[in-house]
């Protein structure tokens, strides 16, 4: 599925959309009429050069054209869930439990997000990172759902690798367990912001309570992790979004507005459930 872009589709509604001809287009891509002609023919692929700038020909123009294909499949897409993944690199083959890196939140399996611009906005810094969008079918699998509490807070620690010496207790084997019977999960997203503070908690710097309102204050919203062989195969692609400099550029910037405004909001959080909850060590006894 590496470099699959749906460029020859994009190509014609670019030339329909702005009403340019061939010539126009040709020349705003520093082209030739010829290239542009065996592009949408398929006889020859754009290199990187001209993939990006041709996406940023369009994002410049105001053509927002991964925000206007994730809108378009929810509307195509109503029985299904419609679910994104921002990935560094292109995604290679079939979609595989062992291809995937063990120390993430609940361990190996295939993580997506309900937002495509906080899909972006996870992989925006990278050179060759791009996004995907897919319809995931939920009938006849098992699902666990995890909820911002300390039952969740707990499991990505653990998972991450941080509560090894608590590993055969009765709470974290429930943990495991839940996981472990699940073909996915549902759960808040928990990125290196929000792993920092439930580090706080690990510690016995905050309690159980002080981290789950900052945690709460974050508000990421949910993933998806498809865990099972079954799981991964109700997961269809339906596009590749080609990602230009431009429009990471700007999910950077927005993530940095983001998280100034949450930043204020932890540390009200913090300070007004100080002293109430349970430290890390009363949690397992």
């Amino acid at each position: 599925m590496d470099n699959d872009y749906s460029f020859i589709k994009d190509l014609k509604i670019a030339e329909e959309y702005l009403g340019l001809t061939r010539k126009d287009l040709s020349n705003a891509l520093e082209t030739n009429t010829m290239t542009l002609y065996r592009w949408e023919k398929g006889e020859v692929s754009p290199n990187a050069l001209s993939l990006e700038r041709f996406y940023s020909f369009l994002y410049r123009r105001g053509i927002r054209l991964n925000q206007i294909k994730a809108e378009l499949w929810k509307e195509e897409t109503k029985d299904d869930i419609l679910i994104f993944h921002g990935a560094k690199e292109g995604i290679k083959g079939p979609l595989s439990k062992e291809r995937f890196k063990p120390n993430n939140d609940f361990g190996q399996g295939f993580y997506c997000g309900e937002s495509f611009e906080q899909s972006v906005s996870f992989v925006a810094s990278f050179r060759f990172s791009s996004a995907y969008i897919f319809s995931f079918k939920e009938s006849g699998l098992k699902r666990s759902l995890f909820n911002v509490d300390r039952e969740w807070m707990l499991a990505i620690a653990y998972f991450r690798g941080h509560l090894n010496k608590y590993a055969n207790s009765q709470v974290i084997q429930n943990i495991k367990a839940k996981v472990k019977e699940a073909d996915y999960l549902i759960a808040p997203i928990a990125d290196n912001r929000m792993f920092e503070i439930i580090g706080e908690f690990i510690s016995g710097e905050i309690t159980d309570e002080q981290c789950r309102h900052c945690l709460a204050a974050t508000d990421l919203g949910r993933q998806f992790i498809l865990l099972s062989p079954k799981a991964l195969k109700s997961a269809v692609q339906l596009e590749h979004c080609y990602l230009c400099e431009d429009e990471k550029r700007y999910y950077l910037s927005l993530k940095e507005k983001t998280e100034e405004v949450e930043a204020d909001k932890v540390k009200i959080a913090r300070a007004q459930y100080r002293g109430q909850g349970l430290y890390i060590e009363d949690c397992f006894k």
